[in-house]
């Protein structure tokens, strides 16, 4: 019998490489696609000489052809941090609208049940705490976040559009912050800055008062989550995150205390937008997926860090780290 065929857009970025191997475990033939502006060939690599993995360098923004049958797709490319989103604001725009669309059309074509990955950024600086799915949110969309928050809440109305009036099966997932190895360590977002920091040396930057509020979720929780949410019968948006709230001043200590540096936390002013809570209600995911998150972030933090410890020292130091050169074949 045939394996059943997945599309991973996204797929050699953290959470797409993550999802490439899930899916390759649960038997299934897996086509990779990632057109490297924020991916990285090292993060499936070790996937090459898999018969049941495909790679396929292109940009989702133009158009998609697959050949053959296709039964699932997940839409994770997307920048998905500050730096690279404010460094490239139209390929963010498009990748959700052109590229969603692109992709919906594709699910369409071959009568494939398709994931996309919305985000908690879908409810801006909240004015309501824990976010459930109902919140409408509390978004600038001409603010310097806007790209994304705006560019995500699109391709969650197309993608429902699509639901309503072609009867596509899709789903669509709220990704809080998650972390794990293949993060870019120098990618903007908190938990790699501060993990990075420490390795050089050099003193932890908290933006703001330290006392806005993040939800850490371990990778593996993360892909598990999506892979219930894509098997279940549920086409509303789902929470998918750890509901275990820390201050980032406390993540900043934790993080000194993980890596045992001996620099100083320094505070810096608050970007504009910049949301002051974030913490998910998963009270959806627990009862539609039979889903909770099971790896505290005590033992998650310890794995990360350990990876970020391998990485070569040009790595570490390098700012804007993109070699792709010697992978290109």
């Amino acid at each position: 019998m045939a394996k059943q065929r997945v599309l991973i857009t996204g797929g050699a970025g953290f959470l797409g490489s993550h999802l490439c191997d899930r899916f390759l475990k649960e038997g299934f033939h897996v086509i990779a696609m990632d057109n490297l502006i924020t991916g990285d060939l090292r993060n499936i690599e070790h996937l090459f000489k898999n018969a049941d993995f495909e790679f396929y360098h292109h940009d989702v923004s133009t158009f998609v052809h697959i050949p053959g049958e296709l039964h699932y797709i997940l839409h994770f490319a997307s920048p998905a941090s500050p730096i690279d989103y404010l460094k490239i604001p139209i390929q963010t725009l498009k990748v959700s609208s052109l590229g969603t669309h692109n992709l919906l059309g594709l699910a369409r074509s071959k009568k494939a049940r398709i994931l996309v990955a919305s985000t908690s950024e879908v409810y801006g600086d909240p004015l309501v705490h824990p976010q459930t799915e109902e919140y409408y949110g509390n978004v600038n969309p001409i603010g310097p976040r806007g790209v994304y928050d705006e560019a995500k809440r699109f391709q969650e109305a197309i993608t429902m559009a699509y639901h309503t009036y072609h009867n596509l099966e899709t789903r669509i997932i709220r990704i809080f912050n998650t972390y794990g190895p293949r993060m870019r360590l120098n990618d903007g977002r908190v938990l790699p800055a501060f993990i990075g920091q420490a390795l050089r040396g050099e003193d932890l930057t908290v933006f703001g008062d330290g006392s806005q509020t993040r939800s850490f979720c371990y990778v593996d929780d993360e892909v598990d989550g999506i892979f219930r949410l894509l098997m279940s019968d549920y086409h509303l948006p789902v929470n998918i995150g750890n509901p275990d709230e820390i201050t980032i001043g406390d993540f900043a200590e934790e993080i000194v205390k993980l890596t045992g540096t001996k620099q100083k936390v320094v505070y810096k002013p608050l970007p504009q937008d910049d949301p002051k809570q974030r913490q998910p209600n998963i009270t959806k995911a627990k009862e539609l997926l039979g889903w909770s998150p099971k790896v505290s972030r005590a033992e998650g933090l310890k794995i990360t860090y350990e990876y970020f410890k391998s990485l070569p020292q040009e790595v570490l130091f390098q700012r804007d780290h993109k070699d792709f050169q010697r992978y290109v074949r």
